[in-house]
């Protein structure tokens, strides 16, 4: 561990849950480094649906607790053979499980976590991949769509519904989209659905061989004899013989495929807002708010 690094850090943690006033910006002492692990000075992190439910709702390790599950920065020391002081990494941390949150201007995490960053644009905008990308990566994984088959995502232009309408394309699947509102379904076509509704109630009846559900909308009516349900929602599934949840899981593999895509150009990361993470209660405000086309990024 260098002796130029500071002794503190300051975290974005809550003592109780409640609304974005409990979120409070504090001093706390450096993470330790252990074997195996690296301390990463984290540029940017993003803003994702869990982390308002974990603040809001009785759930995540014991307080005080640091929020947060992305993060995108440079490693300024390390434990782990596989990463060096200077390399700029993202990362994924299952907060809710762990207690290692990722609002923090110095993070550490096991060295199997980080993946290098995307080069192809700037570091803090890598931030909006790792929970999103690797929550649609894996949910489309768990589905299965073949070549030629109908898809629909539900959620179409949120956080992960965006990334897994363009992923699914690169599966040479067919994609349609559900969104909330009529005036998001241009942004839906945009990312590369072939068609795009606001309404569950107009989708075509039996007609898609997968649906994969990232907003809580039963969209089952749409599904096919045989067809396959995924859902990553908090909300209980259709009654389907082929319905099943699909939960995250860490994976620097996912996030290095999510980030060669990116550099190559097949897949799109979308950014709606920016806030220093000293204005995280305006930044958690506008985020509940909705209707925002890409992630809201905190940056350090």
């Amino acid at each position: 561990m260098s002796e130029n690094l500071p002794l503190t850090t300051r975290a974005v943690q809550i003592d109780h849950h409640g609304g974005p006033e409990v979120l409070t910006v504090r001093e706390i002492a450096r993470p330790a480094l252990t074997d195996g692990e690296v301390l990463v000075a984290v540029t940017a992190t993003s803003l994702n649906p869990v982390d308002w439910k974990t603040r809001a709702w009785q759930v995540g390790p014991p307080l005080p607790a640091t929020l947060g599950w992305d993060l995108a920065g440079r490693v300024v020391a390390s434990a782990d053979p596989g990463h060096r002081v200077g390399d700029e990494v993202i990362g994924m941390s299952a907060q809710i499980a762990t207690g290692r949150g990722t609002w923090a201007e110095l993070v550490s995490l096991p060295g199997h976590l980080l993946a290098p960053a995307p080069t192809s644009l700037p570091l803090t905008e890598s931030a909006a991949l790792p929970l999103a990308g690797t929550t649609a990566l894996q949910a489309l994984r768990a589905a299965g769509p073949a070549p030629g088959e109908r898809v629909l995502i539900t959620g179409a232009i949120g956080g992960v519904g965006g990334l897994a309408v363009q992923l699914a394309r690169h599966t040479g699947v067919q994609v349609d989209a559900l969104v909330s509102r009529p005036e998001h379904e241009p942004s839906a076509v945009d990312l590369g659905a072939a068609r795009a509704w606001h309404r569950a109630a107009d989708l075509p009846a039996g007609h898609y061989h997968v649906v994969l559900d990232t907003a809580g909308v039963d969209a089952s009516t749409a599904l096919a004899p045989g067809g396959r349900y995924v859902s990553i929602s908090d909300e209980p599934l259709p009654d389907l013989p082929n319905a099943r949840k699909s939960y995250v899981q860490e994976s620097a593999a996912d996030l290095a495929h999510l980030a060669e895509l990116v550099d190559t150009g097949e897949l799109r990361l979308r950014v709606a807002a920016r806030h220093p993470f000293t204005e995280i209660r305006t930044a958690h405000e506008r985020f509940e708010a909705g209707g925002l086309l890409g992630k809201v990024l905190v940056t350090f």
